[in-house]
């Protein structure tokens, strides 16, 4: 049995607190479904260049995150670009922006 998933408006507010925290700023550039829709997070990295993250499940119910548009930096139009057409395919899709110089995700927590 795997447990419940959080509400993905509230997983997306704790991200966007634990960047803030680290001095990073990020906002919700397109609000989805509340409770469980798809996430995209794009990392402008304010030099012209991002990263593009895209959310999905394990088997394990574990949320699982891969590089959208490569593991390589992007520039910001083509991250854009790649933002735009997973919205046309995916209403329910929510939309995080962090801008932040280092290139920081704050997907996953540092461990201790």
């Amino acid at each position: 049995m795997t447990e419940p998933r959080l509400k993905t408006s509230i997983w997306v507010s704790a991200l966007i607190r634990r960047a803030e925290l680290s001095g990073a700023s990020a906002f919700v550039a397109r609000k989805g479904e509340p409770d469980s829709g798809a996430v995209i997070v794009k990392i402008a990295l304010l030099d012209g260049t991002a990263r593009v993250w895209s959310s999905s499940y394990g088997r394990d119910g574990q949320r699982r995150w891969v590089h959208a548009t490569g593991a390589a930096l992007v520039s910001d139009a083509d991250a854009e670009a790649y933002v735009a057409r997973a919205r046309a395919r995916d209403s329910d899709l929510w939309v995080v922006e962090i801008e932040d110089k280092h290139g920081r995700d704050f997907l996953t927590e540092e461990k201790e």
